[in-house]
Order: C-alpha cells, then sequence, then structure tokens
C-alpha cells in the first residue's frame, strides 16, 4: 500500500479514536453548573467592580445561587437587578433604598490649611503615612485622588483640596469607600437626607483652630432633631437615616454649618424645622 495513503488512514484513525475519547470524557467528567448562575450573571450590571464583596459579577452570581448570598449587592445594578434576580430564585423583597457615596469633609483649601507642603508620591495613601499627611485636620480628606482613580464610573473628583461625589454618576459600588485611607468617604441612602460632612473627632477646640466647617461635636444638631436621629459620639455626629426625615432641622441649627444636604431640600414639615 501507498506509505501516504496508509499515514493518512493511520491518523483519521486516531483522529476519530480521540474524538470519541473526548466526546465520553465530556460527558463522563462534566461537572453540572446550575444554569440559574448564567441568568442570575445577565442581570448584574457587568461592571465587576468588587462592591458586593466578591471577585466579581460571576463569582457573585454563583454565591447567590450556591450559598443564598444577599441579591441586592450589585449597587450598580440597583433595585432594578435586585428585583430581577429575585424572580430568578423564586424569592421575594427589595433591594432597600438606593445608596451612594459622600464625602465626609469640607476641608476645601479654604476651610481647612495645611501643616506642611508634601512633596511625596501624589496618592493619599503615601502621604498619609508622613506625619500623619499634609493636612491641619488629621481625620480630613487628603486630596490626592486615590478615590478618583479607583472609581469606575467618573464619579468623584477632587475640587479645592477635597474630593466630591458626582451623585448622579455615582453607583454606591464602594471602591472609593475602600481605597480612603482616612475613611472620609461614606455611603447614604440617595434620598433628601443631610449629611454630616465632617470626620474629625478632635474636641471642638480644637477643631476650630484647623477648619472653619468642621463639626465641633456641641450637640445642638442632636438636642433638635424632632425625631431622635443624631447622635454625638467621639466629639463627632452621626445622622441615622432610618429615623431620619429629611426635615432640615439639624442642617439649620448647626453653628459650624458642617452637616450640608448633598442633594434635593428639607421637607416641609410642621414642628421643629418646618421649612428649614
Amino acid at each position: 500500500m501507498n506509505p501516504i495513503l496508509l499515514a493518512i488512514i493511520v491518523l483519521g484513525i486516531l483522529g476519530l479514536a480521540g474524538g470519541a475519547i473526548l466526546v465520553l470524557a465530556s460527558k463522563f467528567m462534566a461537572v453540572y453548573e446550575d444554569p440559574r448562575i448564567a441568568e442570575v450573571a445577565e442581570c448584574l450590571a457587568g461592571a465587576n467592580c468588587g462592591g458586593c464583596g466578591y471577585a466579581g459579577c460571576s463569582d457573585y452570581a454563583e454565591a447567590i445561587v450556591k450559598n443564598g448570598a444577599p441579591t441586592s449587592k450589585c449597587a450598580p445594578g440597583g433595585s432594578k437587578a435586585t428585583e430581577a434576580i429575585n424572580k430568578i430564585m423564586g424569592q421575594s423583597g427589595s433591594g432597600g433604598p438606593e445608596l451612594k457615596a459622600y464625602v465626609a469633609c469640607n476641608g476645601s483649601d479654604e476651610n481647612c490649611g495645611k501643616r506642611f507642603e508634601y512633596q511625596g508620591l501624589k496618592t493619599c495613601a503615601a502621604a498619609a503615612g508622613i506625619a500623619g499627611g499634609p493636612s491641619a485636620c488629621s481625620f480630613g480628606c487628603l486630596g490626592l485622588g486615590d478615590c478618583t482613580r479607583a472609581c469606575m464610573f467618573d464619579a468623584i473628583h477632587v475640587v479645592d483640596g477635597v474630593a466630591k461625589v458626582d451623585r448622579e454618576k455615582c453607583t454606591g459600588c464602594t471602591a472609593c469607600t475602600a481605597v480612603c485611607p482616612r475613611g472620609v468617604i461614606k455611603i447614604k441612602p440617595a434620598a433628601s437626607q443631610p449629611a454630616v460632612k465632617c470626620s474629625s473627632r478632635e474636641k471642638g477646640a480644637a477643631v476650630n483652630k484647623t477648619c472653619k466647617v468642621g463639626c465641633i461635636g456641641c450637640g445642638v444638631c442632636a438636642k433638635n432633631c424632632p425625631q431622635g436621629a443624631i447622635t454625638v459620639e467621639n466629639n463627632i455626629a452621626s445622622i441615622d437615616y432610618e429615623k431620619c426625615n429629611g426635615c432640615g432641622t439639624c442642617a439649620e441649627k448647626c453653628p459650624k454649618k458642617a452637616i450640608l444636604w448633598i442633594e434635593g431640600k428639607p421637607r416641609l414639615v410642621d414642628g421643629p424645622g418646618a421649612g428649614a
């Protein structure tokens, strides 16, 4: 027989045998994957931002289906994604209020001074390691843009030395909160409610020396809040957004104007704070 023809026949037989082996292996060694994982992944935003606490959207989808992880952790997808996932999983419930980031600091170049001019690596993480950072306030925003570089949605920028969030672009993914070495970027409901724009835990006298608009822990906001939504601990006011009805009393009464509106405006309510 012609050697070339024999080689072709042998190769053909080997190819068929190899193909048969692969088909059998795919059947006997196949790992079953719940089809709901792919369906859930389709409902997610696809940003792979990690805000849900998982490595990416596919890992989060697998955790929902296999481990019963909460279905409301996709901030970019919002309530629409949660509802779609709940439908796939055959469960009820909503994702709760939409959450967005805000910067708990108003220490701009005008409001808060500097202790020294920083000449090192232009990152907040690096600056924080040099004598606590150049800012006169050791709790405030360092303004070197680690948050800006972490945000995948172009929702946060440094303006006049302090980070500011574009709440229309913000998805609440928490990427910015994770990289801020001072922890001044926080998450709050997207509803029209005020926010404490300060993170200092210094006593009032020290705050007055470093920042024009810092919280001095005087407690005026807490005393005047008709909902009992504000407490003062470690010299800093804190708002309980489950109790806050957005009346605006705290922002009106704050002597340092450290409580500001992120978006929206105060509600018109009867009693204290009406028309604030």
